[in-house]
């Protein structure tokens, strides 16, 4: 078993941290907050995020990038979209060369338009390869070893061997793709999707209208991911259809919550600050909008979003 570095300690990150640790890897968990890791360090669990869960022995909480990446060949970056470009840039120079680096962040990043693999390919040009990993997973099922699949995308067969190797675990599937695009962007948009499927249940409009939405999301979803040189029978699988019905009807969707909390005519600013876990739909809608321009692809659902988040439009 590895030395295993998880960059970044939100509710995903911790839970892949304590799953690649019962799996029997050493992880050390990268904080930015010093303080979050010194309560970490004590109460062996994630106060903020992950309470109820207690750290394996192998998990190793820290704030030094150096010190989490120092032995690590397997590198797992889950922090917000928006930041991993700076985050990447500071892990670059400490980077084992040759490291493998896995994705387990969705999201478009805003101007660039390009997705988080790329991202991380740009800046850390030491890296072995850069795989993705994505699919319908709530971070507190996970860490409590609930049954999950999931999929790991790379264009190099041997890297997703080697990550299945390495992520592998009774509780845990992955299933293997070379398609980077249709993973992605299946785990991006499938975000705004969620938030609207957050407005039918705030406006109480049933499940007949759930169920269409989350059709003629798939479908508008799809329909981007093949123009920008996806597979579409990828976005039937895990990493589309199973992640956005997960996150268009779990309890647990951080997204479909804001958009239930839009319905019931709350502001978007005081939905977002009012919890500390990041909705990725909230940053992603316009830059699939600009993706969808881009290809020539129509998006409906997703410019209703952009309208309702921009408070444009009212969410009825």
């Amino acid at each position: 078993m590895q030395q295993v570095a998880v960059i970044g300690s939100g509710s995903w990150g911790t839970a892949l941290a304590i799953h690649l640790s019962m799996s029997g890897h050493d992880v050390r968990l990268w904080a930015r907050d010093p303080g979050l890791v010194a309560e970490m360090a004590t109460r062996r669990a994630n106060p903020v995020y992950l309470p109820d869960v207690t750290f394996p022995e192998r998990l190793q909480p820290t704030a030094e990038l150096a010190e989490a990446l120092a032995t690590a060949p397997v590198v797992v970056v889950a922090v917000p979209s928006h930041g991993v470009r700076a985050v990447a840039r500071n892990m670059a120079p400490r980077l084992q060369p040759g490291a493998l680096v896995v994705s387990a962040v969705k999201g478009i990043e805003e101007g660039s338009l390009l997705r988080m693999s790329q991202v991380l390919s740009d800046e850390l040009t030491t890296a072995g390869d850069v795989a993705v990993l994505s699919g319908p997973s709530f971070a507190i099922e996970l860490a409590r070893c609930r049954p999950t699949a999931v999929v790991v995308a790379s264009s190099s067969p041997r890297t997703v061997e080697h990550v299945q190797g390495e992520f592998r675990a009774p509780w845990l599937r992955l299933y293997g793709t070379a398609d980077v695009i249709g993973v992605e962007i299946g785990g991006a948009l499938k975000n705004t999707i969620a938030i609207a499927a957050g407005v039918v249940e705030g406006l109480g409009q049933g499940h007949n209208a759930l169920a269409a939405l989350i059709t003629r999301g798939l479908a508008e979803l799809t329909r981007l991911a093949v123009a920008m040189g996806g597979q579409r029978e990828t976005l039937a699988g895990l990493a589309g259809l199973g992640d956005l019905v997960l996150t268009c009807t779990g309890s647990l969707s951080r997204n479909r919550h804001v958009g239930a909390e839009l319905a019931r005519g709350r502001p978007l600013g005081e939905v977002v600050a009012s919890t500390k876990m990041v909705a990725e739909g909230v940053r992603t809608t316009e830059a699939a909008l600009a993706l969808g321009a881009r290809y020539g692809v129509e998006l409906p659902i997703t410019a209703q979003m952009a309208d309702v988040l921009a408070g444009r439009r009212d969410p009825s």
